[in-house]
C-alpha cells in the first residue's frame, strides 16, 4: 500500500512533537514490507529516497503566513498523484490532504496533535489568519475517512471541538518514543560546555516559547525553588514578540536572585538534550494545552523524573507518584486553558518541583520507573502497527 505522508515539519526541519512524531513514525513504516511511505514536507529539498519538499511559493511571500501555508498544499496535493492514502499532520498539512484525496479520490486519514479551537491564542500570532487555518482544519476533520487522536484526551477534544465528527472515525493512537537514541547518556564535560553544573540539582524545560507551553508560569514558580537548582531552559522559537519579552523578563528576575539560570534558545542536537536531561534531577512540563507531550516520554526515557501539569493527555503517560508528580490546575473552558487560579498553580508547581529535586533518591526511583513505562507502552513499531490498522479500515 503506497501512503504519502504530508506534513509542515520534517527532519532536518524539526521544532515540535508533532514534527518528532511523523519523524519516527515514517522511519517505522518504512521498516514494514506493507507500506510504500512517501513524504510530502514544507522546506528546503531533501537528500532522502520518496521524500519531496516544498518551498514558499515566490507569489506569496509576503502574503499573510496562513496563506503561505495554503499555497504550498496546493502543490503537495499535485505531488500526491499516484498513492492509495494521504496522511496529514497538523493544520499546515490538512488542507493538502483534503485537496489530494477529493483529487485522486482516495482516503485522507488526520492525526490529530493539536487543535486550532483550543489555541486562540494564535490569534496574536496569526491575524486573520487564525480564522484561515481553523477553516482549514475543520474542513478536514469533517470530511477525512478517519481521525487518529495521540490521545483519549485529546480525542474528546476532536468530538467536542468538532461535533460534525463520526465518533467511530476517531481512533486513539498514542504517540512513540525510540528509546534507543532517548536513553540515559552521561556527558558531565558537555554539560558543562552548554553552562550547566552537573554536581548541581537541576530542573530543565525543553519547549517552544509559546502560550500553551505554560513557561511563564513556569518561571514564576522557579522563584520558589531552592538556591541551588539549576534552572535550565531548552526554549527557542517564540511565537510573539509579546510573550518573549515576557519570558525575558522573567528570566533576568530570576537572574538578580539566583545563580544557575541557564537559558539555550538555539534548537540542541538530541544527543545534547539527552545529555541535559540525564543530569537533570528533573524534568519540568507546565503546559496548559498538550494534547499527549511527547517530550515527557523523552524525559521518562532518560531516566527522568517529570513534574507536569495534570492536564490533557499527560496523565495517560506520566503517573503520579511513580514516575513523576502530576499538578492539578482549574482551568478556563473558553478554549484558552487559562489557569482559574494561576497563582495557586504555579504555588502547587513550585511545592511539586521542590519535592522532587529535595529528595535525590526519590526523583531517581522515579526516573528508572519511567525509563520502564517507556520502553513497554511506547514503541514506534507498535504503534505503526496500530496506525496501518486505521489506514486498513478505511480502504
Amino acid at each position: 500500500m503506497r501512503v504519502d505522508v504530508l506534513s509542515r515539519e520534517y527532519p532536518p526541519e524539526i521544532y515540535g512533537g508533532a514534527g518528532v512524531h511523523v519523524a519516527e513514525l515514517v522511519r517505522a513504516l518504512r521498516m514494514r514490507v506493507d507500506v510504500e511511505a512517501h513524504v510530502h514536507a514544507f522546506g528546503a529539498p531533501r537528500d532522502e529516497p520518496l521524500t519531496t519538499s516544498y518551498a514558499d511559493l515566490a507569489e506569496l511571500s509576503g502574503a499573510n503566513p496562513a496563506l503561505r501555508t495554503l499555497g504550498v498544499d496546493l502543490a503537495i496535493a499535485d505531488g500526491c498523484a499516484g498513492t492509495e492514502l494521504v496522511h496529514s499532520h497538523t493544520w499546515y498539512a490538512n488542507l493538502a490532504g483534503h485537496l489530494a484525496a477529493l483529487l485522486y479520490d482516495v482516503p485522507h486519514v488526520v492525526s490529530a496533535h493539536s487543535l486550532e479551537p483550543l489555541r486562540p491564542w494564535k490569534a496574536e500570532q496569526l491575524g486573520g489568519g487564525y480564522a484561515i487555518s481553523s477553516w482549514a482544519e475543520r474542513t478536514a476533520y469533517e470530511a477525512a475517512a478517519a481521525v487518529i487522536a495521540v490521545s483519549a484526551a485529546m480525542r474528546d477534544d476532536v468530538l467536542s471541538s468538532y461535533p460534525a465528527v463520526d465518533p467511530a472515525r476517531v481512533h486513539v493512537v498514542h504517540n512513540g518514543i525510540d528509546t534507543t537514541q532517548w536513553a540515559p547518556r552521561v556527558d558531565p564535560d558537555r554539560v558543562r560546555e552548554l553552562g550547566v553544573d552537573p554536581d548541581r540539582p537541576s530542573v530543565v524545560f525543553v519547549g517552544r516559547v509559546t502560550r500553551q507551553k505554560g513557561l511563564p508560569l513556569f518561571l514564576r514558580a522557579c522563584a520558589a525553588l531552592p538556591a541551588e537548582v539549576q534552572i535550565v531552559l531548552c526554549a527557542g522559537a517564540p511565537d510573539t514578540p509579546e510573550i518573549l519579552a515576557e519570558v525575558e523578563g522573567l528570566v533576568h528576575g530570576l537572574r538578580t536572585s539566583r545563580s544557575g539560570v541557564v537559558w539555550i534558545s538555539e534548537m540542541l542536537p538530541r544527543h545534547d538534550v539527552v545529555a541535559l536531561l540525564t543530569a537533570a534531577t528533573a524534568f519540568a512540563c507546565p503546559s496548559i494545552y498538550e494534547p499527549l507531550g511527547i517530550v515527557n516520554l523523552e524525559a521518562m526515557a532518560c531516566e527522568t523524573a517529570v513534574v507536569a501539569t495534570a492536564t490533557g493527555g499527560i496523565p495517560e503517560v506520566v503517573i503520579d507518584g511513580v514516575t513523576g508528580v502530576l499538578v492539578p490546575i482549574a482551568q478556563a473552558t473558553d478554549g484558552t486553558g487559562t489557569p482559574l487560579d494561576p497563582d495557586r498553580y504555579v504555588a502547587d508547581f513550585a511545592a511539586a518541583l521542590t519535592a522532587v529535586v529535595s529528595d535525590p533518591a526519590r526523583a531517581a526511583a522515579m526516573g528508572r520507573a519511567g525509563r520502564e513505562r517507556a520502553v513497554a507502552d511506547f514503541s514506534w513499531t507498535a504503534i505503526a502497527e496500530r496506525t496501518v490498522e486505521v489506514y486498513r479500515s478505511v480502504r
